[in-house]
């Protein structure tokens, strides 16, 4: 018999929920930076083994001030996987609580599947001794399926999780080919990795005040073309993205064509572009015009 279900990978904000998903499957699917709210959709990651297929849900992180639209739209997205998945895969830092894993914990009350308690970035930890009340601290919390110390950066201890997962999921048919490894399509991915190099290259306040938009995707024979909007909230941002001569923008498109062809397995002719619209990361309207539904 074979098991198959949805895991939602659920945490706060940079606390290694997409990296855990791309050290799970293999590859780059989901868009990472040292910055937190990198991630703002469900990406769906497809893992199967021989008799068992793991659909991850890699969700934004949940964060307590959600004061502007796109804040608020990162908090429902994150929210609403539990309504569909099997189990959660809760990330928290080792030896670090704050307010939002409060936040989270009374969010899973309402969740009635299995909850695991990752521990990410044990690797960073120079008191080990200290991990064990902290863990104990944790579980007094509420009841969790397995606690399970790992590094998804160094791929300590994956197959562990794995494994609880596998016993964990239910019987049942696989839910998408086998061949398959995510239902994000190239069109959407090449908008995130434009965003990440973004997130990677500019500093401070201004990553989140972008967004991405891919006019067009064509295949041709010997490339794809593709064209790239990138879009900020003040004619002062623009500046700062275009750089001095074109600088900046040169090299952040430099960056993500490269990645692009190693992800893509093709050639890329990328074009970007910056324009100025003015309040949309807390204009409900034009965030769904970008995608953001």
């Amino acid at each position: 018999m074979t098991r198959a279900g949805y895991v939602a990978l659920l945490g706060r904000p940079n606390v290694g929920k997409s990296t855990l998903l791309n050290r799970m499957l293999g590859q780059k699917i989901s868009i990472t930076s040292s910055k937190p709210q990198t991630t703002r959709h469900q990406i769906l990651g497809i893992h199967t083994l021989p008799d068992t297929q793991i659909v991850y849900v890699d969700t934004p992180g949940l964060h307590l001030k959600a004061r502007k639209a796109m804040n608020r739209y990162l908090n429902r997205t994150a929210s609403q996987a539990l309504g569909y998945v099997d189990v959660v895969v809760w990330l928290v830092e080792a030896l670090r609580w704050t307010e939002e894993e409060d936040y989270i914990l009374e969010a899973l009350q309402e969740f009635a599947g299995p909850v695991l308690l990752v521990l990410n970035k044990v690797d960073r930890v120079r008191d080990k001794p200290a991990l064990l009340p902290f863990i104990q601290a944790v579980s007094a919390k509420r009841e969790f399926a397995e606690v399970i110390p790992l590094s998804a950066l160094r791929r300590d201890n994956l197959a562990a999780l794995e494994q609880s997962l596998a016993r964990l999921l239910p019987e049942g048919e696989f839910l998408f080919d086998e061949s398959q490894i995510t239902t994000v399509s190239q069109r959407f991915l090449a908008a995130e990795v434009v965003r990440e190099k973004l997130m990677r290259e500019l500093r401070d306040e201004l990553p989140y005040r972008l967004a991405v938009e891919v006019e067009s995707f064509e295949e041709t024979e010997r490339l794809i073309r593709i064209r790239a909007l990138i879009w900020v909230e003040r004619p002062g941002q623009k500046a700062i993205v275009v750089g001095a001569n074109g600088a900046t923008l040169k090299r952040i498109g430099s960056l993500a064509r490269q990645d692009l062809e190693r992800m893509l397995d093709s050639p890329v002719f990328l074009q970007t572009w910056v324009k100025v619209r003015d309040g949309w990361s807390d204009n409900e309207r034009a965030l769904q015009s970008l995608g953001y539904t």
